[in-house]
């Protein structure tokens, strides 16, 4: 039935000149994007992808008279206005009875569900329906509870989209629904007044039902250029490597010195200068000149922009060569790109480090992890077969613990312990989560139940970790290094999980030797510790975590007697 609605309905796709939805006639952004190619064939690709607009011939675009000799070429039904809309003499052959028209804003460009829509549609018994979209009530959004003071309470997840009634707005919503049966009501004289307080005030008068409804879904605002920019890298999705479209390959000079990566959209007599580096997702509208030394990142170029030597253009929308200004901080950024600096661009979030080949971090400290791995585990041989009696005296089970963690560049491997808990000690604590004395994805209780007598010794005098020096010694793990965790852990922050990779995990770190397990406070020292040695991994700063580890260890053991 819904998939039937569908089919019937038509849709008109409304682009505003006047009012609060593109400002004057003038340069505008939204009047902009619907004009210069290559811009302009990725929005109307991008209605054409909408559910709304997959049968053309049931889709008008309304565009503003005064635009029609900008607007390209599209697959799009297009009619022109001067102040309201003749709809209905436009429409009357294709309406079937029983379903919808459908006005859509043409400033944004619309994702939702429409077939959950219409059920939704088909409860509230109106004969107008303005909706407006909410990315809020998506389906799997999460929804973050917090503290006057901003102290983190709880989060709740959203598994299907969302709906709830509000006032009828003021102006058009993203998208209106009038019932085909009552549309002649609707309409004045057979023609859409686009000043939307009329319409409303004739729907009233012919006693039309008229209902506001907020829904779940996404959107991309074409009268911005945050929205121009989330459009653009939804569209052309980061790739590996080069990924080029021409509209007149012959047209476009590309100096043999320029790079190029990710996706990039050309339009037509565009010249490139030598060293210019060009990054995507990104659109070069006609007639584009960018010269030598220059820098594009994610950003959109306008018909007859020039964009100067040594110049940046970085999540930019530019028009027009005039809203090109140089950047704060464009020299150091150019220099980081072009030395092979391309992630986080004039961001401080690119915390994945690398090291020259014979440097500290990468040789000398493997070196003393061998070292170090040899010397604890001969000098452990001849106490392991007590341990491994009073383990198996404690309680039924292996004698040692392996768990999956991730360990550089984020490569899976046993880690090994001796085991300090009952067996199914992971499923006891799915249902004790509830006492957990720490924040963030660990669990953690003073006096937790799964541990044994033995396995508690072991944890407080840490000789349950001797079995990982086997880890070292086989390269999976460093003496000294981040914590090493799941999967599930290191992906809860991508600058976290990026620093914490870049290394080996070690057996003891910055954050064992630092921690002061202050309530609710665990987890945000966890992500500083651990991004923080990474970002000052030394000779120097292992040598401390490694003597204060010693002292830790021998202050517990004694307090255990």
């Amino acid at each position: 039935m819904q998939s039937s609605v569908l089919r019937h309905q038509m849709n008109v796709i409304v682009i505003h000149k006047d009012g609060f939805l593109s400002g004057d006639d003038g340069d505008n952004l939204l009047r902009f994007a619907t004009s210069a190619e290559p811009l302009a064939a990725v929005i109307f690709d991008c209605i054409n992808d909408s559910v709304f607009c997959r049968r053309n011939n049931n889709n008008i675009i309304a565009v503003p008279q005064s635009w029609a000799a900008e607007l390209p070429r599209t697959e799009l039904n297009v009619m022109y206005y001067e102040k309201d809309l003749p709809l209905l003499l436009n429409t009357k052959d294709r309406l079937k009875a029983h379903s919808w028209l459908v006005i859509l804003n043409g400033r944004f460009i619309t994702r939702l569900n429409y077939e959950w829509l219409y059920k939704i549609l088909a409860r509230l018994e109106a004969d107008v329906v303005a909706v407006n979209l909410l990315p809020q009530l998506q389906a799997f959004y999460e929804k973050v509870l917090v503290t006057s003071q901003s102290n983190f309470v709880g989060f709740r997840r959203f598994y299907s989209d969302s709906a709830r009634p509000v006032p009828i707005p003021n102006d058009w919503s993203h998208c209106l629904f009038i019932k085909t049966d009552v549309l002649n009501n609707a309409l004045i004289d057979g023609v859409l007044p686009l000043a939307f307080p009329q319409f409303i005030r004739n729907c009233s008068s012919h006693s039309l039902t008229v209902r506001g409804l907020d829904v779940g879904g996404t959107l991309w605002d074409l009268n911005t250029e945050e929205g121009l920019l989330d459009l653009l890298k939804a569209k052309l999705k980061p790739v590996v490597g080069p990924r080029h479209r021409f509209s007149d390959k012959e047209s476009i000079e590309i100096s043999d010195s320029a790079r190029l990566f990710g996706q990039v959209l050309f339009g037509r007599n565009i010249s490139i200068g030598h060293n210019a580096v060009i990054i995507g997702p990104t659109i070069i509208s006609d007639d584009v000149k960018i010269e030598r030394d220059s820098v594009i990142k994610a950003s959109i170029i306008g018909p007859g922009v020039s964009i100067p030597p040594n110049g940046l253009a970085q999540n930019r929308v530019l028009l027009n060569s005039h809203s090109y200004s140089k950047q704060a901080g464009q020299n150091s950024i150019v220099e980081n790109i072009k030395s092979g600096t391309i992630n986080g661009l004039g961001e401080d979030t690119n915390n994945f480090r690398t090291w020259p080949r014979f440097s500290y971090a990468r040789s000398f400290k493997r070196i003393a992890d061998v070292i170090a791995a040899i010397i604890v585990l001969v000098l452990f041989i001849p106490v392991m077969p007590i341990i491994a009696l009073a383990i198996k005296l404690s309680s039924p089970g292996p004698i040692f613990f392996k768990d999956k963690r991730q360990g550089l560049h984020g490569k899976t491997f046993n880690c090994l312990k001796f085991r300090t808990m009952v067996v199914g000690a992971d499923k006891i604590q799915d249902r004790i989560r509830v006492l957990n004395q720490v924040d963030g994805p660990q669990f953690r209780m003073e006096y937790d139940p799964r541990v044994s007598t033995v396995g508690r010794f072991l944890r407080n005098t840490y000789i349950d970790e001797i079995p990982q020096f086997v880890n070292v010694l086989v390269g999976q793990m460093s003496v000294v290094g981040p914590r090493p965790s799941p999967e599930s852990e290191n992906t809860l922050c991508p600058f976290w999980h990026d620093a914490r990779l870049s290394v080996r995990p070690g057996i003891t770190g910055l954050w064992q030797v630092c921690r002061t397990r202050q309530r609710m406070k665990d987890f945000q020292e966890w992500i500083y510790y651990d991004t923080k040695y990474v970002k000052n991994l030394s000779l120097k700063i292992d040598l401390w975590i490694f003597w204060q580890t010693i002292k830790k260890t021998l202050e517990n053991f004694i307090d255990q007697f």
